[in-house]
C-alpha cells in the first residue's frame, strides 16, 4: 500500500483534506435548486462508499510496504473493524445534526459553533490517545483557527442583518454535533496500527479503516436519514420516491460531494501516520475557512455586506494563515 515517508507530504495531504473538506458542499449547491438535502444526503453517503472502495483498490493495493487492502480486511479482527464502523456511524450522527441546527439557526451561528467545538474537542482527544507533537503550539493554532471561524461568524451576520435572537434548539442541536463530530476521527485512528509501514495482526491499515468507516456511514443512514425524511427539522417530510424522480445532475451531485469528502477524510488519515491525529485532524478542521473563500470569492455571498467587513474577512484570513502556521510548526 502507499505510506507517507515524511512529515511535509503529510501537510500537503492534510492541505488536500482542507480543500476537501471545505468544498464538498459547492456541490449541493451545482444540484437543482428543489432538491432537498435529505435526498442529496443519499447519494452523498454512497459516494464516500464508492470512494473509500476506490482508494483501497488503488493507493491500499500498490507498493510492496504494509500490507494489502483486501488482504488486510481479510484478517482484520472485529474489535478494529468495530471501531472504525463505530466512527462512521458518529460522523453521521454529528453530520446530520449540524445540517437541522443550520436549518434551524442559521449558517452564521450553527457552523461556526458546530464546527469550532468540533475542532477544540477533537483536537484534544486525539491528542490525548496519540501525544505526537508540541502541545502549546497545537492548542495556540487551534485558537486561531477558532478566532478565524468565529470572525467568519460575525461577518456572516452583518451581511444577512440577522436579528441577536437565536434558536435554542438549533444551538444545542449545534453543540451536541460538535461534541459528536469531535469524537468520530479517534475511534478510526484507533482502529489502525501506529507504524503504517509494519502491519500488527488483527489491525487495520488506513485504508481498510476508511472503508470501514464509509460503511458505518452508510449503514447508520438507512436509520438516521430515513428518520431525517419522515420528521425533517425543516419543510414537509420526503418519500423515497421524491429521490427516485431526481435528475441525473441532482444525483451526480450527490455522489460526487461525497467522494469529495471521501478523498479529504482518507488523504487526512494517511497523513496522521507522519503527522499524528491530533494535528491531522486540526490542519483538517480548517476547512470551514476554506468554504468560507468559496463563498467569498465564488458565491459573492459579501456582495453588499456593511462597511468594514472586509476588514474582518481579512482579519479571518489572518488567523486561519497564522493557526495553521502553528499546527504545522507543532510537529
Amino acid at each position: 500500500m502507499f505510506i507517507i515517508d515524511s512529515y511535509t507530504t503529510a501537510v500537503l495531504f492534510c492541505g488536500v483534506t482542507m480543500l476537501c473538506w471545505g468544498s464538498w458542499a459547492n456541490t449541493q449547491k451545482l444540484a437543482a435548486q428543489q432538491w432537498r438535502f435529505e435526498l442529496f444526503y443519499w447519494d452523498y453517503v454512497l459516494g464516500i462508499g464508492l470512494t473509500a472502495l476506490l482508494i483501497g483498490l488503488t493507493l491500499g493495493s500498490t507498493g510492496a510496504a504494509g500490507r494489502g487492502f483486501l488482504a488486510d480486511l481479510r484478517q482484520a479482527d472485529a474489535a478494529a473493524v468495530g471501531s472504525a464502523v463505530l466512527g462512521g456511524v458518529i460522523f453521521n450522527a454529528a453530520n446530520i445534526l449540524l445540517v437541522a441546527a443550520i436549518a434551524i439557526a442559521g449558517m452564521s451561528v450553527a457552523f461556526p459553533v458546530g464546527i469550532g467545538i468540533a475542532l477544540v474537542c477533537g483536537v484534544m482527544v486525539n491528542y490525548l490517545s496519540n501525544p505526537v507533537g508540541d502541545s502549546g503550539r497545537l492548542f495556540l493554532g487551534v485558537g486561531l483557527v477558532m478566532v478565524a471561524i468565529l470572525l467568519n461568524a460575525f461577518a456572516y451576520r452583518r451581511a444577512a442583518a440577522q436579528k441577536a435572537q437565536v434558536s435554542g434548539r438549533g444551538l444545542l442541536l449545534a453543540v451536541v454535533a460538535g461534541l459528536l463530530m469531535g469524537f468520530f476521527y479517534k475511534y478510526v485512528a484507533a482502529a489502525m496500527f501506529p507504524d503504517f509501514s509494519v502491519p500488527v495482526a488483527g489491525k487495520l491499515s488506513p485504508y481498510s479503516a476508511v472503508f470501514c468507516f464509509a460503511g458505518g456511514v452508510l449503514l447508520s443512514n438507512f436509520l438516521f436519514n430515513s428518520l431525517l425524511m419522515r420528521h425533517p427539522f425543516s419543510g414537509a417530510p420526503v418519500t423515497y420516491a421524491d429521490y427516485f424522480r431526481g435528475s441525473a445532475r441532482s444525483h451526480l451531485m450527490g455522489v460526487l460531494g461525497g467522494g469529495i469528502w471521501c478523498v479529504g477524510m482518507a488523504f487526512s488519515i494517511i497523513a496522521s501516520g507522519k503527522a499524528g491525529p491530533a494535528i491531522s485532524y486540526g490542519l483538517g478542521q480548517g476547512a470551514t475557512v476554506v468554504a468560507a473563500l468559496w463563498g467569498i470569492v465564488i458565491w459573492k455571498e459579501f456582495r453588499n455586506a456593511p462597511k468594514g467587513t472586509p476588514m474582518i474577512l481579512n482579519g479571518m484570513l489572518a488567523c486561519y494563515l497564522g493557526g495553521l502556521v502553528l499546527i504545522i510548526a507543532a510537529r
